[in-house]
């Protein structure tokens, strides 16, 4: 295999940016498109001199794919992902991979039972910064975490909700802020801090006009004791992205893709347990973290996935670590509109209930004219 034959299914959004990413990567060639729209895929497939379908089936079936993009709206990624592992396609899902657990648990039950590569695009793990960050944890740097924090705000405006009548609805979206905006940076908090195992949560819209929440924010209790917060937004402006990882060895702070990390000279309990000096505190100095070099973006997901196929290297983002963004986006949104805390892994039966009962009562402008335009900064990727 020269190359690896990639169709993506939805084109009308960020699939078209990601049929210009692969024109870049030489391990891949896009061989197919799919949207239910003629309009949104006609012109791709002109431009590329491809197939394009409305039916993903049709495209999956067609012999031209080893391997699809998924980027469909978030109710379709599992729909469309299972089919194709089913049928022996690879899939990378666009973010999140559902909007419930219980449908994330059956992409990876699927993943599992056929032994078809799946991935998400969750690309903020490729960078260097991402990697070395994941590596102080995992080799104990930071000791036992005690406490963590993520901020994650930004903005969006009211032309954004208004560009399509799916966007911040219950039926189409399945969310707002949590579901839409905030995966990436829950995926990195969740890969690299950990899961908590119990969320008390505040949703709420401040400043749209649209069914789902704008705002986000948590209290988290793990496992071990530990603590934590979250807070996400898309109404404020400038944006914060913040992560920090307090460790009995040592501190980790994340900010806007720089690391900073700070080692104690002895861990917090033991001095707080042998020093005399009723005022003083551990001494920390400033550790230099090495940075390696790497592909970032979409273009090293979906670099990663045709050298997996190629050539067995490890995926990037294994589809079955998708599941920890999923049960924290469910547990604070059910949390919230509970009015209690909820437990993790999240009650898949409760969940589904829950989220049942808010799509019934969900409003959808159909009068709407849907744009369906991707973010420019990923349109020529």
């Amino acid at each position: 295999m020269d190359k690896v034959r990639f169709g993506i299914v939805g084109t009308g959004g960020m699939g078209s940016g990601h049929s210009n990413t692969i024109q870049k990567i030489e391990e891949c060639q896009l061989t197919a498109v799919c949207d239910v729209d003629p309009g949104a895929v006609g012109p791709i497939a002109e431009k590329y001199g491809i197939k394009s379908f409305t039916d993903y089936k049709e495209l999956i079936d067609s012999g031209l794919v080893d391997a699809v993009i998924v980027a469909t709206p978030h109710y379709f990624h599992p729909i469309v992902g299972i089919y194709a592992m089913e049928k022996g396609i690879a899939a990378l899902s666009e973010k999140p991979m559902a909007v419930t657990v219980k449908a994330a648990d059956e992409m990876i039950a699927t993943a599992k039972k056929t032994g078809v590569p799946f991935t998400i695009m969750y690309q903020s793990r490729a960078s260097g910064s991402s990697q070395a960050a994941r590596k102080i944890v995992e080799e104990g740097r930071l000791g036992d975490i005690y406490r963590t924090c993520l901020i994650s705000s930004g903005f969006r405006s009211q032309a954004y909700y208004d560009s399509a009548p799916w966007r911040g609805t219950w039926k189409e979206e399945g969310g707002g802020v949590l579901i839409n905006q905030a995966p990436h940076a829950l995926d990195m908090f969740t890969w690299i801090g950990g899961l908590p195992s119990r969320v008390t949560a505040r949703t709420a819209n401040r400043r749209h006009r649209m069914e789902c929440e704008d705002e986000a924010s948590a209290m988290l209790e793990y496992p071990n004791g530990a603590i934590g917060f979250l807070h996400v937004s898309t109404s404020e402006s400038p944006g914060t992205n913040l992560m920090e990882f307090c460790g009995e060895k040592a501190k980790l702070t994340m900010r806007g893709g720089r690391l900073d990390l700070r080692k104690l000279e002895m861990p917090v309990q033991e001095f707080s347990d042998t020093t005399d000096n009723m005022w003083g505190s551990p001494k920390s100095e400033s550790v230099e973290v090495p940075i390696e070099e790497r592909e970032t973006g979409h273009g090293a997901i979906i670099r990663n996935l045709a050298r997996h196929i190629m050539h067995g290297e490890p995926l990037i983002v294994p589809g079955e670590e998708g599941i920890n963004s999923m049960e924290l986006i469910d547990a604070v949104i059910m949390s919230s509109h509970k009015g209690k805390p909820v437990d993790i892994p999240v009650d898949r039966d409760e969940y589904e209930e829950f989220i049942e009962g808010l799509r019934k009562t969900s409003k959808v402008d159909e009068s709407a004219q849907a744009k369906r335009i991707t973010d420019p900064q990923h349109r020529q990727q």
